[in-house]
């Protein structure tokens, strides 16, 4: 069976979307499906490059070399899900948020554009029409499935998918640092963690992986509270590197606004270890319960992150043992599940 996994690709950029889309390859290949992968490039700087980005998928007509059918096409990412076929399923991974959730927020900028309500209904518009023609509709969260009922009137069910390095993740300890690996841009809300170490009474550090636009903020950040013995920006981190971290941390910060899912949170409970997050994390509130297997901050208010950190740090038996429920939290998350949901429509 021939299957194409149609996604979109901003030049230049790699993150949880492009790495679920590797994985999702693969274990697709592992069940011996012929599979490949097609990705275009998305430009949203105007109405006009968006309507190209929708209509070059809308043009598609997906064919082997020799001319032969595809079986089935998996679509990811907007606008990829666009594309036309027989046989579509939408495995959602995000909407383009900015034409909904974020819409006239301060992670938003499509309000403050000229042509920003025009490009808002085109983008309805476009998902109305591209997401109804699907055969099956699912969503890597609640979370995301919640917003597409809301803002949609569409149904999707939830297939969580596992983190890339699941089989390799692994506990050695609890250090005495939080862990915090991701993109620095304002959504993770870093500058809160680094904050928070201004307000700790213990001897707790932190450590955070990633670069991204407030790379060089945070750097001065740090250096400005006299935080350079306490706080360390790693930078870029291979994949052994994140396994070392997640094996040796106390615990993991993160607290993004809305996450979509949040790979980190089933990254860190698969190292045994405890998540601080916040109360409107989003898809990271699907797994992290309050005192169980983590901390869930009333807001990503620095003070509260800082008592948070200081209870782990001061509790480490307690600390072990969040780590040791959040493994539970995620038993059940698995590829076979995942793989067998997508693929049904090939046998009817």
């Amino acid at each position: 069976m021939r299957v194409c996994i149609c996604s979109t690709k901003i030049p230049f950029a790699y993150g949880g979307a492009e790495s679920l889309d590797e994985t999702l390859e693969l274990e697709l290949s592992r069940r011996g499906f012929d599979v490949d992968r097609v990705s275009l490039p998305f430009n949203y700087s105007s109405r006009a490059e968006l309507l190209k980005s929708g209509l070059v998928w809308r043009l598609l007509d997906l064919k082997t070399a020799t001319g032969e059918d595809i079986d089935l096409v998996i679509a990811t990412r907007f606008p990829s899900y666009l594309i036309r076929h027989r046989n579509k399923v939408v495995w959602l991974y995000h909407q383009f948020r900015q034409a909904y959730d974020l819409f006239g927020t301060r992670y938003g900028f499509l309000d403050r554009v000229p042509e920003g309500r025009s490009v808002v209904e085109t983008i309805h518009a476009m998902d109305r029409r591209g997401l109804s023609e699907a055969r099956g509709l699912f969503a890597i969260a609640r979370n995301v499935a919640r917003r597409l009922e809301t803002h949609n009137g569409l149904e999707a069910e939830t297939l969580y998918p596992p983190p890339k390095l699941a089989d390799q993740l692994r506990c050695e300890g609890y250090g005495d640092y939080v862990f915090f690996a991701g993109r620095l841009d304002d959504m993770k809300r870093v500058e809160a963690m680094v904050r928070a170490f201004e307000h700790t009474r213990s001897g707790v550090r932190g450590k955070i992986a990633g670069t991204g636009p407030l790379m060089e903020d945070l750097q001065s950040r740090i250096s400005e509270s006299n935080l350079s013995d306490r706080v360390e920006l790693l930078g870029w981190i291979d994949d052994a590197e994140l396994l070392d971290h997640y094996a040796r941390c106390l615990a993991v910060y993160h607290a993004p606004y809305d996450e979509d899912y949040g790979f980190v949170t089933l990254e860190a409970f698969g190292a045994l270890k405890a998540v601080v997050t916040a109360a409107d994390s989003g898809g990271v509130l699907e797994f992290v319960r309050d005192g169980v297997n983590g901390r869930i901050c009333a807001a990503a208010e620095p003070r509260q992150i800082a008592r948070a950190f200081d209870d782990l740090f001061e509790d480490r038996s307690r600390s072990r043992a969040m780590g040791e429920k959040g493994k539970e939290a995620i038993a059940g998350v698995s590829w076979d599940r995942v793989i067998d949901e997508l693929t049904a429509s090939l046998s009817t």
